[in-house]
């Protein structure tokens, strides 16, 4: 049994979300709250760029919600960088207790299964989740350095310049969640960096499915089912594969990826990031549930499990995603 139902729903009293210029200039642009005219912040690196990005992304949620840091009993965070060396910088400054995790984009979703068992079990009270990520900090890291000018191919997704944070309480009034797939690791045996949407699909496929037969629950039964950053031709390939599965989501299914940007934009297949679904999430749907235009929905973030040592060494490119379900 990997769906974990929640007697005591934790509550997701607030929700904060910041992005790059070109995220704000996409179709989700004026529900972002923070919206950034220069993606540096002043600091000289991409990587303090993105430490600030979700540091601020943590502190107008704190502020926002009314609580102090006396009354956070831990911050669950991760990104995409080596040791998680932005939620960790980002949260250093904070006096309170500290879960670094790692499940690539999957993160976000990581953290609100387990910020919800926390409150659920009642050995926390008030617990704040987030993740981030950064276009030029992830490029050189995974990719190539961007002053390389190498040519994008059309199967690659564009990084997300951006954050997202919650405060997941025992009380309180908001959105509320109800439960949660864990994800196992699945490999489609993708072996390409740049085709993320590809390699994550049979991992979600999996999640999905696993949370139907678990819970009893059908695709009609949600409002929506979100995927993380699956880019067009993932989310092609994940209603593919679930179709052939018995489970038809082309009704209910939409991509954070295909959301954030302009059709128009040369981002190829549509964003990706570990601050794709969180920066989505804490901004468009978070307000659409507040505003109960939303009454129910799936979350699911997605992540490609891989290193540049590991592509490298010509290693296939494992799969995760956690699937949280989240009613107002």
């Amino acid at each position: 049994m990997r769906t974990i139902f929640f007697k005591n729903k934790p509550v997701i009293i607030c929700a904060k979300s910041i992005g790059g210029p070109k995220e704000c200039a996409g179709d989700i642009g004026e529900f972002i709250d923070v919206k950034l005219k220069d993606d540096m912040l002043g600091e000289q690196t991409f990587e303090k760029a993105e430490r600030q990005i979700l540091y601020t992304a943590f502190s107008e949620c704190l502020k926002s919600s009314g609580k102090t840091e006396n009354d956070l009993d831990a911050i669950l965070a991760g990104d995409l960088l080596d040791q998680i060396i932005t939620a960790t910088f980002a949260t250093r400054n904070f006096k309170t207790g500290f879960l670094g995790l790692y499940n690539a984009c999957a993160t976000f979703t990581e953290s609100l299964t387990l910020g919800s068992v926390l409150i659920d079990g009642g050995y926390m009270n008030n617990v704040m989740c987030g993740t981030s990520s950064h276009f030029s900090s992830a490029e050189r890291q995974y990719r190539y350095p961007l002053e390389l000018g190498c040519t994008r191919p059309p199967q690659s997704q564009w990084t997300v310049t951006g954050a997202g944070a919650c405060i997941l309480s025992n009380k309180g009034e908001g959105p509320k969640i109800v439960c949660s797939t864990v994800g196992r690791i699945v490999d489609f045996g993708v072996t390409d960096a740049n085709n993320m949407g590809a390699a994550m699909a049979a991992a979600a496929c999996d999640t999905l499915v696993t949370h139907f037969k678990e819970t009893g629950l059908s695709p009609s039964d949600y409002d929506l089912i979100i995927s993380g950053d699956l880019g067009t031709l993932g989310s092609r390939i994940l209603k593919d594969l679930t179709w052939e599965k018995g489970w038809d989501i082309e009704a209910q299914h939409v991509d954070c990826g295909e959301m954030v940007y302009h059709i128009d934009e040369k981002d190829y297949q549509g964003g990706s990031g570990a601050g794709c679904s969180s920066m989505t999430f804490c901004s468009y749907f978070y307000k659409r549930l507040k505003e109960k235009k939303f009454k129910k929905i799936l979350l699911m973030a997605t992540g490609a499990l891989l290193s540049s040592v590991s592509s490298q060494q010509g290693e296939s490119i494992p799969g995760i995603a956690h699937a949280v379900s989240v009613e107002c």
